[in-house]
């Protein structure tokens, strides 16, 4: 009789792993505390939960190493992209989602396959035996936390991740705004104007900037600290790196023209993107902040168009903490003290629902493969998912330790043959076609047992 496989955690990384588990004959179990024991940031006890953005970011596979990511989990048959491509929302080149029905599709999938159980039981310490993946994510319960910090010897580190606030569509003044995606990308007309786009002026960007270094932020318990990841950056902890910060990030203006008054080039530009298929909920894109409640609905307000605006959903801030994996996983993700258990999904120090997803589709393959008693190498660094996880399990020094999101510097040189290419469209293509050769033959080599 096979073995079960055991995942704590419903989030990206295992959901994704429980489904390339089970589609390999492996019974599986996912033991996901929500929602008996709530966090700070879910609302709801489904699986693979939205609880940030409601992006994929990039689904362009040529250009970009998170769009590289996409297609490599979709030949993979994952079952987070497929459940994403059904439930996509307009968003210009990247994959965004409607965040409640894509979570309640993967949740029914997953409830729904005859080889996956699921509990809410909170496993709180690290298991000797069996077959486990700890997949648990940014928001790892105490008790758990503190078994894991046991067992490697060190403190975990930790980082803080805020959560950008959503409106209500119908508050937003559109005789100010204007709907458009930046340099008009996309194939069709709703996704050329997937955003709401608020222009703000020379003397309003200034007064934004001035109420927002002055207003109450949530405060810090004794011995935290605030070692945020580069890119999840609070508005107010980016303002604080120089006035002009905000206006060269997620308040460029570049490849956006005011309808209302296109002879005008605005000086910064808020975007909102769609967070529903209704059209009636939006997040500010990028602007994640720790701001306290009453603070944030008074600055925001301040954007132009957003005078009277109505929040579904304010910002927020939580610890996250992750792994010093280099360290402490093989390059089987599997910890080298203890390695009847793996680890997938940002507690590896991988960040973002893209690479959390692919870290777990490659942990419940590595997983699989073993209790079947047949050895599965991890995929060759020049593709997406081996380029990350490589980095993850010992490319990145130890002593510098951050989250990671994919990227192209993570790629070994190209070879000879394509090094020569100039220019970064070139190159990235050169990038993006030896992953995808690769990856396939990754794939192919396995032989896997016919999936279920």
């Amino acid at each position: 009789m096979t073995e079960t496989l055991h995942i704590v955690g419903g989030g990206m990384a295992g959901s994704e792993a429980a489904w390339q588990a089970a589609r390999l004959g492996i019974p599986v179990v996912i033991h996901e505390m929500r929602p008996r024991v709530g966090t700070f940031a879910h609302r709801t006890g489904n699986l693979a939960e939205m609880v940030c953005s409601n992006s994929f970011r990039s689904d362009d596979d040529e250009q970009n190493a998170v769009g590289l990511l996409h297609w490599e989990m979709r030949a993979a048959g994952g079952l987070i992209m497929e459940t994403a491509d059904c439930h996509r929302l307009p968003a210009g080149g990247a994959l965004a989602v409607d965040r409640d029905p894509f979570s309640e599709a993967v949740t029914a999938r997953l409830r729904d396959h005859p080889l996956i159980s699921v509990t809410d039981e909170e496993v709180t310490e690290l298991p000797s035996s069996g077959h486990w993946i700890v997949a648990t994510g940014p928001l790892t319960s105490s008790a758990l936390g503190a078994a894991i910090a046991a067992e490697t010897g060190a403190e975990a580190l930790a980082f803080f991740d805020a959560i950008a606030p959503i409106v209500h569509a119908e508050t937003i003044d559109m005789s100010v705004a204007w709907r458009q995606s930046r340099y008009d990308k996309g194939e069709t007309e709703e996704e050329r104007t997937a955003y709401i786009n608020c222009p703000m002026t020379k003397a309003d960007y200034e007064a934004f900037i001035d109420a927002l270094l002055a207003a109450d932020k949530t405060e810090f318990r004794e011995g935290e600290t605030a070692g945020y990841f580069d890119g999840c950056l609070p508005i107010e902890v980016m303002a604080e790196r120089g006035r002009e910060t905000l206006r060269h990030g997620p308040m460029k203006p570049i490849g956006l023209t005011n309808v209302h008054r296109p002879e005008e080039k605005a000086y910064a530009v808020v975007q909102l993107r769609r967070d529903n298929a209704l059209g009636s909920l939006y997040n500010i894109v990028g602007f994640q902040t720790k701001m306290k409640y009453g603070a944030q609905a008074q600055v925001f307000r301040m954007i132009p168009g957003l005078k009277d605006a109505a929040f579904a959903r304010l910002g927020g801030i939580h610890r996250n903490t992750f792994l010093n994996s280099p360290t402490l996983l093989d390059g089987q993700l599997r910890l080298r003290s203890r390695p009847n258990v793996r680890f997938a999904g940002q507690i590896t120090g991988v960040e973002g629902y893209v690479e959390s997803a692919a870290s777990g589709l490659l942990a419940g393959r590595l997983a699989a493969f073993e209790i079947l008693g047949r050895a599965l190498s991890a995929p060759p660094p020049t593709t997406a998912t081996g380029a990350l996880v490589t980095h993850v399990t010992g490319g990145a020094e130890a002593k510098t330790f951050q989250p990671m999101n994919v990227n192209f510097g993570l790629f070994p040189p190209l070879e000879d043959a394509r090094g020569g290419r100039r220019g970064r469209r070139e190159r990235y293509k050169g990038y993006t076609d030896r992953a995808k050769e690769d990856w396939q033959g990754w794939l192919t080599a396995q032989d896997a047992p016919a999936l279920v």
